[in-house]
């Protein structure tokens, strides 16, 4: 019997972040309003492509943060990468030739692609050949291959995107020149921090302020703004990104659960992901067994600033615009979303899923106070005490609390003490010394 209470025990524990959330789905489901027609609102399909759809952005900037984080890292530039990303791809939909935007995505992404192929292919060569010795390094041969390869794809890719000057850039495009300056800046922040023996929070906070000042750079003093107007000034495919699949399933959201799924397997399954979990734990002793730290640190931002400027094309495609304080506060969400989701902020501990359900706990708590109407300021404090009690959850605070308040309650106080004592000692008659 105890056995199998202990059990239930440790499987509710286990799950208690679903556990949550569904609590919370009932709670919207009960406090919703009703339409003209008797129908729940916050059942409706539509309210349900609504929230994927608002956390989509959120939820790839979360999946980035996931991946620094367990590494005992922070990066407070995501939401300006987001930014500089909207009026990137902004810029390179609607104006022809060369701008600000076209010179800095063209050159960004013919370096990427090239670092690419000659990191990767020497790297697969090693680990895909199957032998019982252990891992060696690639030959001289391999890495020739891979930096020649690389210069053949970053010139193809130079006579590909200068041949959409002329004509604006289309969605491949965009959705593969944008992320790769993410990719870069991204790559920058782990770079400095593990080259230059930084705080990743000193590093990442001064990035924030670079890459928001250089959006606004990019984007010009005149124009605060950059419209896209699809049909019109943009090509009429960039309404793809924020169509519905099957008319329930928002295009955003689609790219969420992608990476969710992509880096949620890779964490679980792969050398990477082991490596990650083993820095997070402890630096010290993932150096000392042989992992490669700089290089896994510095690919996790690159991933986070890769994914946040994902997320920039995806806004510019819902909101029909790009501007430079287009990511204001998504740091905090999405630092917020996984703190919610489990993953310590010291690293070590957390999960993709963990990640996803924190993302949904959001978007949901959101949209049952918008349905019930309260105001914006008093969301701000809801959200700010949901994360302040689920920090304490993950660190135990709480349970400590809790077993001091029930010492002091049971503990008895001096009073009761002294009479206890009086009541055990012996009692003496007078009459008795007396004689």
């Amino acid at each position: 019997m105890n056995q199998s209470i202990s059990k239930i025990g440790r499987f509710l524990l286990q799950t208690k972040l679903f556990w949550g959330l569904a609590a919370l789905y009932l709670t919207g489901v009960f406090l919703s309003p009703v339409n003209h027609r008797g129908v729940n609102i916050f059942l409706s399909p539509g309210n349900q492509s609504d929230v994927l759809r608002q956390v989509s952005n959120n939820g790839l900037i979360a999946v980035g943060m996931t991946l620094v984080i367990l590494t005992g890292g922070i990066d407070l530039s995501v939401g300006s990468m987001m930014a500089l990303g909207s009026v990137v791809c902004a810029m390179l939909l609607t104006q022809k030739g060369w701008t600000n935007a076209s010179i800095l995505a063209i050159p960004v992404l013919a370096l990427v692609l090239f670092f690419l192929a000659a990191y990767l292919v020497p790297l697969l060569s090693v680990n895909l050949k199957r032998s019982a010795k252990p891992v060696g390094k690639p030959s001289g041969t391999i890495k020739w291959v891979g930096a020649i390869l690389g210069l053949i794809a970053a010139v193809l890719s130079i006579f590909w995107t200068t041949g959409q000057l002329d004509s604006k850039f289309g969605v491949v495009g965009v959705l593969c020149a944008v992320p790769a300056v993410g990719l870069t800046v991204g790559a920058l922040n782990g770079l400095i921090i593990t080259k230059g023996k930084m705080q990743p929070f000193i590093v990442t906070l001064a990035m924030m302020v670079a890459v928001l000042g250089t959006a606004r750079l990019l984007g010009g003093s005149n124009t605060a703004v950059h419209a896209v107007y699809t049909g019109s000034n943009a090509t009429e495919n960039f309404d793809i990104l924020r169509a519905l699949v099957f008319q329930i399933v928002p295009v955003p959201g689609i790219f969420f659960l992608i990476a969710v799924a992509i880096f949620g397997f890779i964490l679980r399954f792969s050398t990477f992901g082991r490596y990650v979990y083993a820095i997070g734990g402890n630096e010290q002793s993932a150096r000392l067994a042989g992992i490669h730290v700089d290089q896994i640190k510095t690919t996790v931002y690159a991933i986070a600033g890769m994914l946040a400027s994902l997320a920039g094309v995806l806004y510019t495609a819902q909101y029909r615009q790009g501007k430079a304080d287009a990511g204001a506060g998504a740091e905090l969400d999405a630092i917020a979303a996984v703190v919610i989701g489990g993953t310590n902020l010291s690293g070590g501990r957390g999960s993709m899923t963990g990640t996803l359900v924190g993302v949904l706990i959001f978007g949901f708590l959101g949209n049952i106070l918008q349905l019930k109407n309260i105001d914006s300021n008093t969301q701000l404090v809801l959200k700010g005490l949901i994360i302040l009690t689920a920090v304490l959850l993950q660190e135990g605070q709480i349970a400590v609390w809790w077993k001091r308040i029930r010492t002091r309650l049971t503990r008895p106080d001096a009073s009761s003490l002294e009479q206890l004592r009086r009541s055990e000692e012996p009692q003496t008659d007078l009459k008795s010394i007396k004689k």
